[in-house]
């Protein structure tokens, strides 16, 4: 890493800890959902972007996070901050459940995208028919504002948790880059087969990074289902959480570190400027889905002409983890 890069991820640090005292509240808020939105789609890049095992599914692992941390609190009494880390290794155990079966099966590529689509849609319908998810109805997490059962007035709180699970999410994206384990995984996704034949153990390699990354999605679940004190199926399972996921990590760079950052922040701020254009320009206001349509235009540019995302428009050409020993 150079000096320059050094010197820039301090400036960025800090500036990210100051931020906060320096704008409203909702700007902490949009901060807040940069950040996590970073978080869980480094969780969707450490399987999808390092490794090359890309999923239509990670809803799955976040619902799986979310569910088991509100039915532990809301139902047998748990403390919040003690259900999260159930509920990570739970997603864990899930990712570890769809990993053996999809990879012994031999599941690779389109099949193994289309099988974690599955798992998510199996996993939203019973939800959405058991008694202890409530169903269709979701659950409520009561209000209770205190820092000790993880609901927060402040809204600096929530911020920076997002902010140090993104921290973490890169760290993890960093020695995933630097280990012989993410050495394994960069030559399972360039060529699986060369992979097995200089004697990589490709089915356990591929179970341990699902199983990573499963555990960093039900960590968001959790985050999320305590920010906004409700879920259902169709908010923990849903298409629209895997795609978010998906979208964060490709159109930054997928594989790379920073990838997900860059494409989180880039994704927020459509977000909030398509929002604004909505309340703002007349003929704009009946666009009601205008940041999806916005989303996909500026996926379809990226893949045609950025195909290693946005983070190839800050150095080399491809960005893609290659670490040193395999």
């Amino acid at each position: 890493m150079s000096l320059r890069v050094r010197a820039l991820l301090v400036l960025g640090f800090a500036a990210a800890i100051v931020y906060p005292f320096l704008v409203p509240n909702y700007l902490i808020d949009i901060g807040m959902l940069m950040f996590f939105s970073a978080f869980i789609g480094q969780a969707w890049n450490v399987s999808g972007g390092f490794a090359g095992q890309t999923s239509f599914g990670h809803a799955v692992f976040f619902g799986v996070g979310a569910y088991t941390s509100t039915i532990l609190h809301v139902t047998y009494g748990w403390n919040p901050w003690l259900a999260w880390p159930v509920a990570t290794t739970a997603g864990g155990v899930v990712g570890c459940l769809i990993a053996a079966l999809s990879f012994r099966a031999g599941l690779r590529g389109s099949y193994f995208a289309l099988i974690t689509l599955a798992f998510a849609e199996v996993f939203r319908i019973a939800a959405n028919s058991a008694p202890i998810t409530r169903g269709g109805l979701g659950m409520l997490i009561k209000a209770d504002a205190r820092p000790e059962n993880f609901q927060f007035k402040d809204p600096l709180w929530p911020y920076y948790i997002a902010f140090a699970l993104c921290a973490v999410s890169l760290l993890i994206g960093w020695w995933l880059t630097r280990s012989r384990f993410g050495a394994r995984l960069v030559a399972i996704r360039e060529n699986e087969d060369a992979a097995r034949a200089l004697g990589i153990d490709v089915f356990t390699e591929k179970v341990k990074v699902l199983i990573l990354s499963g555990a960093m999605c039900a960590a968001g679940g959790t985050f999320y289902a305590q920010k906004y004190l409700y879920i259902d199926p169709n908010i923990a399972f849903g298409i629209g959480k895997s795609v978010e996921m998906l979208l964060v990590a490709m159109v930054g760079g997928a594989g790379t570190i920073f990838g997900p950052l860059i494409g989180a922040v880039a994704l927020t701020g459509i977000n909030e400027a398509t929002r604004w254009a909505a309340a703002v320009v007349p003929a704009l206001k009946n666009v009601q889905p205008l940041s999806l349509i916005v989303y996909g235009v500026m996926l379809i540019l990226i893949v045609a002409r950025l195909p290693d995302g946005l983070m190839s428009l800050f150095g080399r050409p491809s960005s893609k983890a290659k670490p040193r020993h395999a």
